[in-house]
C-alpha cells in the first residue's frame, strides 16, 4: 500500500478525476479528505470508499474562499496530525474554440484567473501544514504547449499552472515539499464519469455525440492513437504521491497519450 497512513486532501474530490483519484489514494492506505461544492457527489466517492473498506471524509468548501479553505486545512491537519499530499482537481468552465476576434475579456480571463486562483489558495493552506514529505499535485492540459487557434484563455491558464507548479517546487522544496504537475489530455471516459468536459466539447463535436468526437476527432491526433483514462491518471497520481517517487519534483508528467512531446 503505497500511502499507507498517509493524509490527502483532494479539492474537488466529487469530480470525475478527483473522485477517480480519491478512490485509488483510499485502495493505497492514505485517509482521504475529500473538498468540494456539491455534497452530492463528494457523498458519492465516499460511499465508494468507505464501501471498499478505505477512510474518507468530506466537507463543503468553496475553494474560492481562501479563508474557507484555510479553516478546512487547518482542521484537517488538527484530525490528521498534518497533511501528507493534496490534490487541486477543481474544474473551472471556460471557452475553447472562439478566436480572439470574438472573444470577450471575461471569456479570455476565466480560466486563467479560476484555476489560477484556486491553485494559489489550496496551495497556500496546505504547505503551511506538511512536513517534510508533503507532495502538492496540480492538474494542467496539452493547451500549456499546443499552437492552435481558438485556445487563448485555455492555452494561457494550462502554461501558467504548468509554471505555478514549476516555480512552487523551487520554494518549497527547502522545506521537503514536492511539487508535481500532470497533463492529461482528454480523458475519454471522464464525459461519462459526469465531467465538466461533456459540456465543454460539445460545440467542438457539432451536434454529435462527445464521446464520438473524443474518440474520432481527439484520439487519432495522439501518439498512441488513443486518450488516457481516469484510472491511468489515477495510478499515476498515487505513484507519484508516493515514496517511490520521492527524488521527482518541478516536474510535469504528460499522460496525453503523446498528444506532444516536450
Amino acid at each position: 500500500m503505497m500511502l499507507e497512513r498517509k493524509s490527502a486532501v483532494i479539492y474537488g474530490g466529487g469530480g470525475a478525476i478527483g473522485g477517480a483519484v480519491a478512490r485509488v489514494f483510499a485502495r493505497e492506505g492514505a485517509r482521504v479528505f475529500l473538498a468540494g461544492r456539491t455534497p452530492a457527489r463528494l457523498d458519492a466517492v465516499a460511499r465508494d470508499i468507505a464501501a471498499a473498506g478505505g477512510t474518507v471524509e468530506t466537507a463543503q468548501v468553496d475553494v474560492f474562499d481562501q479563508a474557507a479553505v484555510e479553516r478546512h486545512a487547518e482542521t484537517v491537519a488538527t484530525t490528521a496530525g498534518g497533511i501528507d499530499i493534496a490534490l487541486n482537481a477543481v474544474s473551472i468552465m471556460h471557452d475553447q474554440g472562439t478566436p480572439l476576434a470574438g472573444l470577450a475579456l471575461e471569456e479570455f480571463m476565466r480560466p486563467i484567473d479560476g484555476f489560477l486562483r484556486t491553485l494559489f489558495i489550496t496551495s497556500k493552506a496546505v504547505a503551511r501544514h506538511m512536513g517534510g514529505t508533503g507532495v502538492i499535485l496540480t492538474l494542467s492540459e496539452p493547451g500549456a504547449k499546443l499552437a492552435i487557434g481558438g485556445i487563448l484563455g485555455h492555452g494561457v491558464s494550462a502554461a501558467g499552472k504548468e509554471a505555478f507548479a514549476r516555480l512552487l517546487a523551487v520554494e518549497l522544496a527547502p522545506a521537503g515539499i514536492r511539487v508535481v504537475n500532470i497533463r492529461p489530455h482528454a480523458v475519454i471516459d471522464a464525459p461519462a464519469a459526469g465531467s465538466y468536459t461533456n459540456d465543454l466539447f460539445k460545440p467542438a463535436a457539432g451536434g454529435g455525440a462527445v464521446q464520438d468526437f473524443l474518440e474520432s476527432g481527439l484520439a487519432p491526433t495522439t501518439l498512441l492513437k488513443r486518450l488516457p483514462t481516469l484510472a491511468e491518471i489515477a495510478e499515476t497520481a498515487a505513484f507519484l504521491a508516493s515514496d517511490h517517487a520521492a527524488a521527482m519534483t518541478g516536474a510535469v508528467v504528460n499522460l496525453s497519450a503523446g498528444a506532444l512531446v516536450d
